[in-house]
């Protein structure tokens, strides 16, 4: 990469890092309280608080100002675009909003910036937990807090065997009525692997993943919001990030190749 887009990318990413940490410290405020305001979206299951929509807005306004002639395209409030831009921030404003009104600690804010429909930055960050996720394309994945961003680089799990990995995944929200749900799938990996996770954000998964801390993931039925950072964070962990199925809007496996394609196989059988 050329020095002087390297460096414009290195201040998009903390930019993206400034504005994650204040979305987090927002959540904290608010978190295990009466005051989060809960409603639903398009099912009982889909939740949203009104601390996901303050952390939009907060985001929605810091990029129209610093970047006015970028697109953002948001969970809550959709696609704000320019047609003349290359550049488009995408923005989970809380992912994990379930386990957020709930009280239970794994959630975070996820900011993917893609040019050209490329991720180049990704930024994740779960405040509860204190675990900052960032990445820039071709630079590598790294891991760190608040305080010190690049702790530790990111890598992939290195296990052989289904056997001895710990899997994530999660269900949609239409579960109900939608016969590719994930529990024909998650019935037949359950037995196969030491054990089998269920954290209610796809972002933190990824990341989990692109740690090693997750082996392998794969789920059905996410957005562009939910993965933009957290694909480009497992792809610079030296993992692979694949389709699983074309029907089922964003559907992936993640983790290292060898996995990946055990995955793969099992859940195609």
């Amino acid at each position: 990469m050329i020095d002087h887009e390297l460096h414009a990318l290195e201040g998009i990413k903390e930019t993206a890092i400034r504005m994650a940490l204040h979305c987090g410290k927002l959540q904290l405020e608010s978190f295990r309280s009466n005051n989060i305001g809960i409603d639903t979206k398009s099912n009982v299951y889909d939740v949203v608080t009104k601390v996901d929509k303050a952390c939009e807005d907060y985001l929605l306004a810091e990029i129209s100002r610093l970047y006015p002639t970028h697109s953002v395209i948001g969970e809550e409030t959709g696609q704000h675009l320019h047609a003349d831009s290359e550049w488009a921030w995408v923005v989970d404003p809380l992912d994990g909003t379930n386990s957020y009104s709930q009280g239970l600690p794994v959630f975070c804010v996820s900011i993917g910036v893609t040019f050209k429909g490329e991720c180049v930055v990704g930024v994740v960050y779960a405040p509860y937990l204190d675990e900052l996720y960032t990445a820039i394309k071709g630079e590598g994945a790294w891991y760190g807090t608040a305080d010190n961003a690049k702790a530790n680089r990111l890598h992939v799990s290195t296990k052989h065997s289904l056997q001895e990995c710990v899997v994530a995944s999660g269900f949609p929200y239409d579960k109900a009525t939608h016969p590719i749900n994930n529990i024909r799938e998650a019935s037949i990996i359950i037995p196969q692997v030491r054990g089998f996770r269920r954290m209610g954000s796809a972002a933190y998964d990824l990341c989990c993943t692109a740690m090693g801390t997750i082996d392998a993931y794969w789920e059905y039925n996410l957005n562009l919001w939910d993965v933009c950072a957290g694909q480009l964070i497992v792809s610079e962990a030296g993992g692979l990030v694949v389709p699983l199925c074309e029907n089922r809007k964003i559907s992936i496996i993640a983790g290292p190749e060898n996995l990946v394609q055990l995955l793969k196989e099992v859940l195609a059988s």
